[in-house]
């Protein structure tokens, strides 16, 4: 959801971002930038560099970015341009220094630029960066995620979370022989034509394109309900009896902001796929190895066919994957009937990456750790912003939180959206000024990792007390 610029919002001790300094466009933007950025020793955020290099970028890629969530279009002003991260911490090319709450859009679990993970890269990139052959670190890695989550007996890697849910879902049709699917408003499960659907005003309305070159044939066997809405799902079931292949969801909603299930919502929706012989899937690309080391379905104790991976298990690197019972599985070629293949998947790199991250994680105390300073971060946001007289609400599980600026509570993604959008972004450009970064949207989820300290955690919940006094 775009907002206008937010006039008045502070980008430096006192400057407003309406200055010169920080509006600034270069007429001929310069394609030569700095590889390494000297940091900041004051706290002053300037964002000249970002500006340039933004401009310069806006010629090259479209809207500048490589994903449009990266354009700041939903905060208002534009991108920083990043340089460097480590641990907790990420740098832009002006030099400014920020505690990361976005953590790559999740990978980043043990923190930016692991030395390990580092270390283990330079070694397997002696033995080359992709072979498109088989090698014993898919294995390995297969291994790992197979121990770990429930619901996967075999898995298949690919190269992207959007990769792997469209992977699922052809093969829950090719297994069921049904082509309808259920998701859920405010689930995101990757870019394909039948995901990209917004729900109707009635809960059993088929799904209406949500982007132009999405033809209504991709979507006309896609339903949508309400997230946590049982009696929605009932009637799509009851409306179209024997047709449906698939459930897909979020078992926690990272992509509409941090929306938990009922505790009697995930159980419902195993029961009524059993029951209708059709598939249940946990896209698990966020939660996977986040909530736990199962993933949310260790953590709720439910257990999907199948599940969709991706982020942690590549350790940064791009890595995909969809995995669940062997008789499902064994249907993916060259086992099976169901075809699909990729060039890059399973290349040692995102294996290595993969393999390091997980075995660190495994380590104990590591959810118990995630748990406690995400808890400390989530509760002092929330108490600061309801001491400054905000409505405010929010919550976390583990490593991954979340907040909304309505009073709540929130179920699903119309319940987000009473959120008061114009106000987040005022506090997203504060909490910037103040060396904190925060997912650019309303609608995401934010993460910890093992790197974040307990001092990270009190700088993070000061600067919060002061731009909920300011905004």
């Amino acid at each position: 959801m775009a907002v206008s610029a937010i006039t008045g919002a502070r980008l430096t001790l006192g400057m407003p971002l309406s200055s010169p300094a920080l509006t600034r466009r270069t007429t001929s933007p310069s394609l030569v930038m700095a590889v390494s950025i000297d940091h900041k020793v004051d706290n002053k955020l300037t964002l000249t560099k970002s500006e340039e290099a933004f401009a310069a970028a806006k010629e090259l890629l479209p809207g500048g970015v490589n994903s449009p969530v990266r354009a700041f279009k939903s905060v208002g002003g534009q991108p920083i341009v990043i340089d460097s991260v480590k641990g907790s911490r990420m740098w832009d090319i002006d030099g400014n220094e920020y505690i990361d709450y976005v953590g790559s859009w999740g990978p980043a679990i043990i923190g930016h630029a692991d030395d390990q993970v580092l270390a283990a890269l330079g070694e397997t990139m002696k033995k080359g960066t992709s072979f498109g052959a088989p090698c014993l670190l898919e294995n390995t890695l297969a291994e790992l995620v197979i121990d770990a989550v429930p619901s996967i007996e075999m898995v298949r890697f690919v190269n992207s979370g959007t990769e792997a849910c469209m992977g699922a879902l052809r093969l829950a049709r090719a297994y069921t022989g049904q082509e309808k699917i259920i998701k859920f408003e405010g689930c995101y499960h990757g870019h394909a034509d039948p995901f990209l659907v917004k729900a109707g005003s009635g809960v059993a309305t088929l799904g209406l394109p949500d982007s132009p070159g999405v033809p209504k044939a991709a979507t006309y066997e896609t339903l949508t309900a309400p997230y946590n809405d049982i009696l929605a799902v009932e009637k799509l079931f009851e409306n179209n009896k024997g047709e449906i292949a698939a459930v897909f969801l979020e078992p926690v909603v990272g992509n509409a902001g941090f929306i938990v299930p009922t505790p009697e919502f995930l159980n419902f929706l195993r029961k009524i796929t059993k029951d209708n012989n059709t598939l249940l899937v946990f896209d698990e690309v966020m939660t996977g190895f986040r909530l736990s080391y199962g993933g949310a379905q260790e953590y709720f104790g439910i257990t999907p066919d199948l599940t969709t991976l991706g982020k942690i298990i590549g350790g940064g690197l791009p890595v995909g994957a969809y995995g669940g019972r062997r008789d499902i599985m064994e249907m993916v070629a060259p086992a099976g009937p169901m075809y699909q293949a990729g060039t890059l998947s399973g290349n040692p790199l995102a294996m290595t990456a993969g393999i390091h991250t997980l075995q660190r994680i495994k380590e104990p105390g590591t959810y118990e750790y995630l748990d406690k300073v995400t808890g400390e971060l989530i509760q002092g946001i929330i108490e600061a912003g309801k001491r400054a007289g905000h409505a405010i609400c929010g919550g976390h599980i583990s490593g991954m939180f979340g907040f909304f600026f309505t009073e709540g509570p929130v179920y699903n993604f119309a319940d987000a959206k009473k959120s008061d959008t114009a106000k987040f972004a005022r506090f997203f450009w504060g909490m910037l000024a103040e060396g904190v970064y925060l997912a650019p949207s309303q609608f995401e989820a934010g993460f910890t990792s093992l790197a974040h300290t307990s001092d990270d955690i009190k700088k993070t919940i000061a600067a919060a007390e002061k731009v909920f006094r300011e905004i």
